[in-house]
């Protein structure tokens, strides 16, 4: 099955199921019925993109472009290579579960609204993903800040107010060093009247790109990413808006908006600025490092459950970063790998979190206690999770991690060299370990509290949130050559132009 400009319609769908709920907008039933079929359809249309990518094929595919600004050589282009082509279902797929959740009863007010928030939160996300001009780009980036700032802000915890502001200084600070790099790189893409920002054209003529502008321009675009990830020191942000965020904010927040930072350096600052990759990456190999330790060690000494996994995404991201930044194929393939398991199983965490808050009323580990005795439904699929979390041979989360690592040990651009930051790194991994299984047998054994007795176990919406998310976890964990076969030549592609200067991509 072929569909013509599909992306677009990706990118349409969501924007046109806002009519029928702004129709509907009073009748909750309805409001709900509407936000599940759409994202549903997007879903569907994201599978029938992948079924048309073609294996193997590195460059861009499924492009589609129209002026949009021509007097300032800015385009609607979009397209997807192997980079991008899986963080797209996997966004359609958090989002459906999101939204599936939350019309089961978790969200009681303002329905219509939350719903068109996580619409238009869904346009922006996909946009990310499959722009290729970088004032689409930019502009995709924005839009996924202002629906999430309204879905912590409305329908979030007490501390809401202080946690929205904390995540719009932080990601809005680094927008705008964004948006002033991506001025610096127009201005410099050609002469009056031949600029551009479209990433193929940009990409054949970044020769014009000198060191020291490399240097700055790849600062300014690093730091955007780096909040957006988050990586040490720019993370503080991240454990608060979680926590405050609604059980479907986490889910989005934690599953694809961080992948945005990792995509970013992929997609945009390695390419682009090979000179500034190699003039910053021992700074960045050196914080990805520090960030898995200590979202490993702060993960461990945590009361708040939920507080628990946002810093475990932090120790997580760190291993997208060190793949990214080791600049070989064992890495890179790694820490795509990584980001999208990470989608999946951490958006499922928060998920399993949410539920049980829905019904205990309780965050606090020392709260909690022998659910497995009442709750053998839920502790299963939460055991599978959390196994994945610590990279259990066998499960999505240990492909990643274990590319990453073999990717480390192989690099020596770094002081000391892959040999030193390889097994420090691999500390994350038993770090890791430690604080989930702590965690696990807190909360899931032990004497069961008399007040949760009677709560029940998962309902059969949760059961179908949690199916596929399980599915992909084993999948991805027992056949990750599939996966590995669409990453890589994509990513071999991307290395090349990261490590050499004077590469050139054949220009479609």
């Amino acid at each position: 099955m072929t569909i013509d400009h599909i992306l677009t319609l990706l990118l349409a769908v969501p924007a046109i199921g806002l009519l029928p709920l702004y129709v509907f907008r009073n009748d909750p039933r309805s409001v709900k019925q509407v936000a599940v079929v759409t994202t549903l359809f997007e879903l569907l249309l994201s599978l029938v993109m992948l079924a048309q990518f073609h294996v193997g094929d590195a460059g861009f595919q499924l492009i589609e472009q129209a002026d949009w600004l021509p007097s300032l050589g800015i385009r609607y282009l979009v397209g997807v290579d192997g980079i991008s082509v899986l963080l797209v279902p996997m966004t359609t797929l958090l989002t459906f579960i999101s939204v599936l959740y939350s019309s089961g009863g978790a969200i009681k007010d303002r329905i219509a609204s939350f719903m068109a928030a996580f619409l238009i939160l869904e346009i922006g996300m996909v946009g990310v993903f499959v722009s290729l001009d970088l004032f689409l780009f930019y502009v995709m980036f924005e839009l996924m800040l202002v629906p999430m700032y309204l879905i912590i802000g409305i329908w979030g915890g007490p501390r809401r107010i202080y946690s929205t502001l904390k995540f719009v200084i932080f990601t809005l600070a680094g927008s705008l060093l964004m948006l002033v790099a991506i001025v610096a790189v127009w201005l410099a893409s050609g002469d009056e009247g031949a600029r551009t920002l479209s990433l193929p054209e940009l990409l054949a003529s970044r020769g014009r790109f000198s060191a020291d502008f490399q240097f700055w321009v790849f600062l300014a675009f690093g730091l955007a990413f780096a909040i957006k990830l988050p990586m040490v020191p720019f993370h503080t942000w991240l454990p608060d808006a979680h926590v405050e965020a609604p059980t479907a904010g986490s889910i989005i927040l934690a599953g694809v908006l961080l992948k945005a930072g990792g995509y970013g350096f992929l997609r945009f600052a390695l390419p682009l600025f090979p000179v500034g990759t190699q003039l910053w990456l021992p700074v960045i190999i050196v914080l990805s490092v520090v960030a898995i330790l200590y979202g490993a060690a702060v993960s461990t000494v945590q009361k708040d459950l939920k507080k628990l996994v946002a810093y475990s995404s932090v120790a997580h991201m760190g291993f997208v970063t060190l793949g990214i930044f080791v600049l070989n194929a064992q890495g890179g393939v790694g820490a795509v790998l990584q980001m999208l398991n990470h989608g999946f199983v951490t958006g499922a965490l928060f998920l399993f979190v949410g539920i049980q808050y829905e019904r205990t009323h309780r965050r606090l580990i020392a709260d909690l206690g022998g659910l497995a005795n009442r709750w053998p439904l839920y502790t299963t699929f939460f055991g599978i999770f959390v196994l994945a979390s610590l990279g259990l041979p066998g499960l999505n989360g240990f492909v990643g991690e274990f590319l990453v690592l073999l990717g480390t040990f192989k690099f020596s651009g770094v002081p000391l060299g892959g040999l030193f930051w390889g097994p420090v790194a691999a500390l994350g991994v038993i770090l890791a370990a430690v604080y989930l299984l702590w965690m696990f047998q807190r909360v899931m054994y032990g004497p069961v509290r008399e007040a949760y007795r009677a709560l029940p176990d998962l309902s059969p919406i949760e059961v179908v949130c949690a199916v596929p998310l399980v599915v992909l976890t084993v999948l991805l964990g027992v056949f990750p050559q599939q996966a590995i076969a669409i990453i890589e030549p994509s990513l071999q592609q991307v290395l090349r132009l990261a490590t050499d200067p004077g590469f050139q991509v054949a220009i479609k």
